[in-house]
């Protein structure tokens, strides 16, 4: 087994930030070398380990080892040093393709306005550059992932190209809601996702199993071992197990070296002429926060002090009731709808802006729902055919929304290094420092009010609401990019203003948080990236 590793292009992680960009690269005739913390999978073993899980947590089918730790959702402090005052509660695993292995599938753009919160509303910070600049990778991502959706319709965001495959239908859910809200403020319109509606580059079309959060057990779904297959075979080398511990910086200045421990023990030295960390928004703060030495001092890439600060999500609030009629959940993916014409508007200066979705899952998030719904029946005496009636009857007519509100940029919504508690790598645990502004509040209040008017109107009744802020599994900014090396860490190209050869991918760039599921708009700043890497490693 090598003890070194060396490429042109050296890349930390394997979500879709870094399969994207590397199968791109290795596609250029570049040598191409990543670097994963987790192991390879099969999709079989997880959806027995899914199956058999006693919890269906989105990280349930997945292995949570001492070499490749990961958040768990029911065990929410215990790899988080959570300082508070809230806890952040989103999650990603450590596995070859990354956490797309769980995502819902939502492949939402920003509209215009999210890249120019500052200068529109005076909250928050503009993005380095405009919606313009970035819409042809928008279409370009949409085309590697595979996005179906409504060409149709653009929801805010205008578009250049159409969508590669039609829109996943409605479900019955879905119409039974525009069919009451029919005259109020409120339609729900197709969610465009990455997922086959038909069979695309040899992977099936969706069959509704209703499980994409936390596994598409068909593979319909997009996850990033389709492009870490790409990458593969375009010659690039994904060396599993095996952690990046430290960034060595030589005298120019530039990331020559990266540490790794392997997971039986054994250490080595890699180097890229070109470094890309795309290890998400967590761990890429906690490599570069772990790098202190003497030509940094504050961890690399950190000269601007902001590595590891304004630490996002879209908080969500789930409301839920019940409809006087089925309206027959769990047919069709968990989503396939959405409240999209409350994202953008003169409230951003006093509140933030939100999204509502329609869950196909019936109370599954919000209770635990179907188990929950036989334990409530089983507590009322209902046995044997009686409680099956009463079971199909209730869980046919569950309804529930959820919202993925807007967070600001706070200096103080950090992540740190703990400075007692490592891994078995020998990596301090990430603490984190979490809390929600008064915009975000007034945000989270106005997303509550609003599920429970759309509720209210077509019908439902018992409506509730869960006690606690959810995360909705988006990891966001901590290593934002920028136009000011003061104030950023990074250009509008992804390269660290302090290194010339490093760059960082991923959501942690983010400057914003705004309200669209982050894939899309990793996948697009990705491509956006990739000439610049490689022409980077052309000049050297």
């Amino acid at each position: 087994m090598a003890n070194d590793i060396s490429a042109d292009v050296l890349i930390v992680g394997t979500g879709i930030a870094g399969a994207l960009a590397g199968a791109r690269l290795a596609e250029k005739g570049l040598n191409v070398a990543f670097l994963e913390t987790g192991r390879r999978i099969s999709r079989f073993d997880a959806l027995n380990r899914f199956w058999s899980a006693p919890a269906k947590t989105p990280p349930s089918p997945y292995p949570n080892e001492d070499t490749a730790p990961h958040p768990e959702t029911t065990k929410i402090e215990d790899y988080y040093q959570q300082q508070g005052p809230e806890l952040f509660r989103s999650t990603y695993i450590k596995l070859v393709g990354g956490t797309t292995w769980h995502w819902l599938g939502t492949s939402l753009r920003n509209v215009p306005a999210d890249f120019k919160l500052k200068s529109l509303y005076g909250h928050g910070v503009d993005w380095p550059y405009d919606y313009d600049e970035l819409e042809p990778f928008y279409t370009e991502a949409e085309q590697e992932i595979g996005v179906a959706g409504d060409s149709g319709e653009d929801l805010g965001s205008p578009r250049s190209g159409d969508y590669p495959m039609p829109m996943i239908p409605p479900s019955y859910m879905d119409k039974y809601f525009n069919a009451r809200l029919e005259g109020s403020p409120f339609t729900a319109r197709s969610t465009p996702q990455a997922r086959n509606s038909q069979v695309h580059e040899g992977r099936p079309a969706c069959c509704g199993n209703a499980s994409c959060v936390p596994i598409c057990p068909t593979k319909a779904k997009y996850d990033a071992t389709v492009h870490i297959d790409r990458a593969e075979k375009a010659g690039a080398k994904v060396y599993d197990q095996t952690t990046a511990t430290r960034l060595n910086l030589g005298p120019d200045g530039r990331v020559a070296t990266v540490d790794f421990r392997r997971a039986d023990g054994s250490t080595g030295t890699a180097s890229g002429k070109v470094v890309v960390v795309a290890a998400h928004g967590i761990e890429t703060p906690r490599l570069l926060l772990n790098s202190v030495q003497e030509a940094a001092p504050d961890g690399v890439a950190n000269s601007s002090g902001q590595v590891g600060r304004n630490l996002m999500d879209h908080p969500a609030t789930v409301v839920y009731g019940e409809t006087t009629d089925p309206v027959w959940p769990y047919r069709g993916p968990i989503s396939t709808s959405g409240f999209e014409d409350l994202r953008d508007g003169d409230f951003r200066r006093d509140r933030a802006a939100f999204r509502i979705q329609i869950s196909n899952d019936g109370h599954s998030w919000p209770k635990g729902a179907p188990e929950s719904t036989a334990q409530d029946l089983a507590r009322q005496g209902l046995r044997g055919d009686a409680l099956d009636t009463a079971l199909r009857d209730a869980t046919s007519r569950q309804v529930s929304l959820a919202s993925l509100v807007e967070q600001s940029p706070e200096a103080e919504n950090r992540v740190t290094l703990d400075p007692d508690k490592k891994d078995a790598n020998g990596m301090p645990l990430p603490r984190i420092h979490f809390d929600f502004s008064d915009y975000t509040r007034a945000g989270l209040d106005a997303a509550a009010e609003t599920q429970k008017k759309i509720l209210t109107a077509i019908g439902a009744t018992n409506i509730g609401q869960m006690s606690e802020y959810q995360g909705s599994g988006h990891v966001i900014g901590t290593v934002r990019m920028g136009e000011d090396a003061a104030t950023a860490v990074l250009d509008g190209d992804l390269r660290s203003f302090d290194h010339p050869n490093l760059f960082v991918l991923g959501s942690a760039t983010f400057p914003t948080s705004a309200t669209a599921n982050p894939t899309l708009t990793i996948a697009a700043t990705s491509l956006r990236a990739v000439d610049a890497i490689a022409n980077s490693v052309k000049s050297l």
